[in-house]
């Protein structure tokens, strides 16, 4: 630190405090929002805080001074423990007679509100739903739209509620459903639901699950206006909420002895509490397939993942991609996948 000049110095602290808080935000897969609401906070800017250690292990090793061992060193953990943010392979797709895709998409209500402007947002929904032909879609968001017409979907289920404006969640299939329900979660128009679906000889269950929103503005600016106080204690709030869903889902799945798909809005990322209780031992369908950052939510400056496909072991998951399409607040994904035999 003596040989650093004094801009050098400033700025190795501010590593040493970025550095710091990407350690403890390592700890928060593995605590309880309910223990530590304000540290869980944090999850949400893990990419953020991966990408300047980054930064700072780029700047120090290009002047040749030892300061980037720190950053290096925090970024060796995360590695370890959680993987890469970002993924440098290119995607996986392996071709199988078996193979069928299943699509996950929240469709913000299908633009009812023209939170994106531009002319039949809903028509280019159905469109590309269409032209990618998954054989089952897990919707978010959902919204009856009198313009909407998935009805090349052979099965549907659905779970609405609202007064004036119907709004849930939805699976479309091509394959029959046998069976359906809820998990209805206190106090919220979020919910889970699932469908059995017959495809062949096996019967496959369905979740469909949309976690506590936490209704952060993804522009920037608006944040900034924000009180920081304030949101610390709202985004707390809704981690709260989002450990009792999970909890009442996982006690919901562990009745289910059907192999199994999970999809769904989570409103949290990879490095959080609710996504390694959920995940459990299953195969996370972009880590097994995909590649780049895998963003699934528009916010500015740095990519976010908080929309995921999970299967049990029982499937291969044979390809993955993250799209593009600007139709929404999030971007869809889907993944293809194929029953292992036994």
């Amino acid at each position: 630190m003596k040989k650093l000049s004094f801009i050098n110095k400033i700025i190795y602290f501010i590593n040493a405090v970025f550095a710091i808080l990407l350690l403890l935000s390592f700890l928060l897969p593995f605590t309880p929002p309910k223990t530590f609401s304000v540290l869980s906070v944090l999850s949400l800017g893990v990419a953020f805080l991966i990408l300047c250690n980054a930064l700072f292990f780029l700047y120090w090793l290009i002047k040749l001074k030892k300061q980037f061992i720190l950053s290096l060193v925090v970024l060796f953990i995360g590695y370890v423990f959680f993987g890469s943010l970002y993924k440098f392979s290119s995607s996986k797709h392996i071709e199988d007679p078996n193979n069928f895709r299943v699509m996950n998409y929240n469709v913000r209500l299908f633009n009812l509100y023209n939170w994106i402007s531009g002319d039949s947002i809903e028509n280019n929904i159905v469109d590309f739903i269409k032209t990618e032909s998954p054989e089952i879609l897990s919707i978010q968001e959902y919204h009856p739209h009198e313009n909407v017409d998935l009805s090349f979907f052979k099965y549907k289920f659905e779970k609405l509620s609202g007064k004036k404006t119907k709004y849930g969640q939805a699976i479309f299939s091509q394959h029959p459903i046998i069976n359906s329900g809820s998990i209805e979660f206190p106090d919220t128009g979020n919910n889970a639901i699932f469908s059995d679906i017959v495809k062949g000889e096996d019967t496959i269950r369905i979740y469909n699950i949309h976690l506590e929103s936490m209704r952060i503005d993804a522009n920037v600016e608006s944040l900034k206006k924000e009180d920081s106080e304030r949101l610390f204690n709202r985004v707390g709030a809704t981690f709260k909420m989002q450990q009792f869903q999970t909890e009442l889902f996982l006690m919901h799945k562990k009745q289910c002895n059907y192999k199994m798909i999970i999809c769904g809005d989570f409103n949290n990322t990879a490095f959080s509490y609710v996504y390694r209780k959920i995940k459990g031992n299953l195969n996370d369908a972009f880590k097994e397939a995909g590649n780049g950052f895998g963003r699934t939510y528009e916010f500015k400056f740095f990519p976010v993942r908080i929309d995921f496909i999970l299967t049990d072991k029982a499937f291969a998951v044979n390809g993955f991609k993250a799209y593009n399409e600007h139709y929404s607040d999030h971007y869809p994904i889907m993944t293809t996948l194929s029953l292992q035999k036994d």
